[in-house]
């Protein structure tokens, strides 16, 4: 374990000393949020508020509910893109380390390959959840600024569920970095997964918003519930206020249904433990698949 720890710290402080890979990590959450609440922000309020119109005349809701509903909503999209997204960048050391030739020399050492995969992936792990607790503190700052609704409960399970993510995004960064070998491919990598992932999680337009065939496949890709987790934890003030505030129980529903707050599969609603047992087997899928491609790699 002596050799493992000692390389997790090695990687951890290369990633931040590296100013590229630092910047770029921490910029993607920043520009997230800068772009959400400025481009975005204006069209979720409008489009909500339309919506709280429909409410009956005797439901009082505060003013700033839709604020803090779209800020909510901002806070959700923007970890669960940033989870996956952070993780792919921090786990670009393990590639960078092929190409600079250090891998080599670690190879000949008495550290074994398995135990070196082992400490890019915990190493991956604790940056990318650095980046991302900042990224926390942030949107929460952000949030308070809109409209508090948050339990210190809310916000636990906020950091739990992000950490859940922290863990997909670095066991499926693990997965596919472990191919590369170029600056090409991990140019090449990091502008698909950036520009891409963020559609197909639900994290920039929600999935109730695509045809019924769409959002069955999209619900088989664990990214989506993942997305939905979040969602559910960063808006459960919200819905706390609305119905202390005697909104009807379909009106509450509807907006879950379009926030992506409750996923359907085949007309079904995927229920919470489902979606956990989703993420979390997932996970363990994608590190046994991790593992097995090591060895395979370690025998040739």
């Amino acid at each position: 374990m002596t050799g493992i720890s000692g390389m997790t710290i090695r990687n951890i402080k290369m990633f931040f000393k590296d100013k590229g890979m630092l910047l770029t990590s921490l910029i993607t959450p920043l520009i997230l949020l800068i772009l959400y609440s400025t481009f975005l922000g204006k069209t979720f309020k409008d489009s909500y508020a339309e919506m709280f119109k429909a409410l009956p005349p005797g439901v009082d809701v505060p003013s700033n509910l839709v604020d803090s509903l779209v800020a909510a909503q901002i806070l959700s999209s923007m970890l669960a893109v940033s989870c996956v997204t952070v993780a792919f960048c921090c786990n670009m050391l393990m590639v960078q380390d092929k190409i600079s030739g250090s891998r080599m020399d670690f190879t000949v050492s008495p550290l074994s390959r398995s135990k070196l995969a082992l400490s890019y992936y915990i190493s991956t792990i604790v940056s990318t959840a650095i980046v991302c607790f900042v990224a926390i503190v942030l949107c929460l700052a952000y949030v308070k600024s809109q409209g508090w609704y948050y339990t210190a409960e809310d916000v636990v399970r906020i950091v739990l569920d992000t950490m859940l993510m922290v863990l997909f995004g670095t066991a499926l960064s693990s997965v596919v970095n472990v191919f590369l070998t170029s600056n090409g491919q991990v140019s090449a990598v990091g502008t698909i997964v950036s520009a891409g992932y963020g559609f197909i999680c639900g994290a920039y337009m929600p999935i109730s918003q695509f045809g019924e065939k769409l959002k069955n496949a999209l619900c088989l890709f664990p990214g989506i519930h993942g997305t939905s987790i979040l969602r559910r934890a960063s808006m459960s003030g919200v819905f706390r206020e609305l119905e202390a505030d005697d909104a009807p129980k379909e009106f509450v529903k509807a907006l879950k249904d379009l926030l992506d707050c409750n996923v359907y599969y085949s007309g079904d609603k995927v229920s919470a433990e489902t979606q956990y047992f989703v993420l979390a087997g997932t996970t363990i899928a994608l590190i046994i698949i991790y593992v097995i491609i090591t060895k395979h790699q370690q025998r040739h």
